[in-house]
């Protein structure tokens, strides 16, 4: 079993009781990477499909997902989502996607979403928060931006969307590990810089860096729900920082 980060941990418990209440149906996730987020909507009886760029991305969906796939309530297809025009879900999801997306594309994903969403459906987003912390990061996997909370309030009611619910999430566990992240990612990925901003963000979804995305077996000891739940209850305390580095929303297009 593959050994996520503990903020990773973190988000998918709060998606997790946020969707649990919802009425199970579909979901298309775009920007899927190695299908963490399909799986938890999986976990929780959904049905869907996952978009990405890569091939090798979707290869790591569809083995994470492979007892979905088998039995047909899961399919993944490479190719651009924003370029497709036909399809209905009751939620688009995406994390750690629309960052990646110049302002124009921004909008078309929004647009999208709008064509995508069935009645009573929304979008759900995980994005970078809190422009202060910009770093190595967010230049090696090909941010454009990180959001603040009023500025993907703003740009969700301009694009026709209501938002329902935002929240900050992983503070202050992500802020406090923030240091250590920064250094293992300067050591391991610093040479992406050479790369093309479409090339750092086609490989975003699949990057290997120990004890930042990667960790040893023995890491689940401590890496895992019952042991972050703690954690968990502290980031829903203080989900109105400003300071937190991701946000979560939903937002229902306005018909």
């Amino acid at each position: 079993m593959t050994v996520a980060p503990p903020g990773t941990i973190l988000q998918w418990l709060y998606l997790r009781e946020r969707v649990g209440r919802l009425p199970r149906g579909g979901f298309v996730e775009v920007g899927a990477g190695a299908g963490g987020l399909s799986r938890e909507l999986l976990r929780l009886g959904w049905r869907g499909e996952a978009w990405d760029l890569s091939d090798e991305a979707l290869a790591r969906a569809a083995e994470t997902n492979a007892d979905a796939v088998a039995d047909g309530r899961y399919a993944v297809h490479v190719g651009d989502w924003l370029e497709q025009r036909d399809g209905e879900a009751d939620i688009v999801a995406s994390s750690m996607v629309i960052e990646h997306l110049a302002e124009e594309r921004e909008a078309r994903y929004f647009e999208r979403c709008r064509e995508t969403i069935a009645p009573g459906g929304r979008a759900i987003l995980l994005v970078p928060a809190s422009p202060r912390h910009w770093g190595i990061e967010d230049v090696i996997a090909g941010h454009h931006r990180r959001y603040t909370r009023a500025g993907l309030r703003s740009r969700l009611e301009e694009l026709g969307f209501r938002v329902d619910h935002l929240a900050g999430l992983t503070f202050p566990v992500s802020n406090m590990l923030l240091p250590i992240s920064n250094a293992l990612v300067r050591r391991a990925e610093s040479h992406k810089k050479e790369l093309s901003l479409d090339e750092r963000t086609r490989q975003s979804g699949t990057r290997d860096v120990a004890l930042k995305t990667t960790f040893p077996r023995a890491a689940r000891f401590f890496l895992n729900e019952r042991a972050l739940y703690p954690l968990h209850l502290l980031q829903k305390a203080t989900r109105g920082s400003e300071r937190a580095l991701v946000l979560y929303a939903e937002a229902t297009p306005r018909r």
